[in-house]
């Protein structure tokens, strides 16, 4: 993978439900991370000593984070409905020359913030609620 532009990692909201995925707007930092639990099998009959992992066993789980501006647009709108209403919609990351991360995600953490002499600013955090797919661009 080549060197790649911050601003090329983009967070999509399925707004409605029909598979139209629309980018979050106002967004200046994006962030996805994936983590597999492992299940420890080692034993004192385990080889050496060394710890054995049971393949294909623990929880795999997907987090997507976010922050920039309030721009009052329709998806900002629909990232606060979704919170507040505790619904799971799709969302998709697209990873630049690498692929697209498509799944069921729930809004885990939404905070606003500002000072007197600056912008509005907020912060989306994003759990996986079900399998993730991934499409290799």
């Amino acid at each position: 993978m080549s060197v790649q532009s911050g601003k090329d990692l983009l967070i999509k909201l399925d707004l409605t439900g029909d598979g139209q995925f629309e980018t979050i707007a106002g967004l200046r930092a994006t962030r996805i991370s994936f983590n597999a639990e492992t299940v420890d099998v080692t034993s004192l009959e385990s080889q050496g000593g060394w710890r054995e992992l049971l393949a294909g066993a623990g929880v795999k789980t997907a987090a997507i984070s976010g922050s920039g501006v309030f721009r009052d647009a329709g998806t900002d709108e629909r990232a606060r409905q979704v919170f507040f209403d505790g619904e799971t919609p799709d969302f998709q990351v697209i990873i630049p020359d690498f692929g697209v991360v498509e799944g069921a995600f729930q809004v885990s953490s939404l905070e606003y913030s500002g000072s007197h002499d600056g912008e509005a600013t907020y912060e989306l955090s994003l759990a996986s609620a079900g399998a993730i797919s991934f499409r290799a661009l």
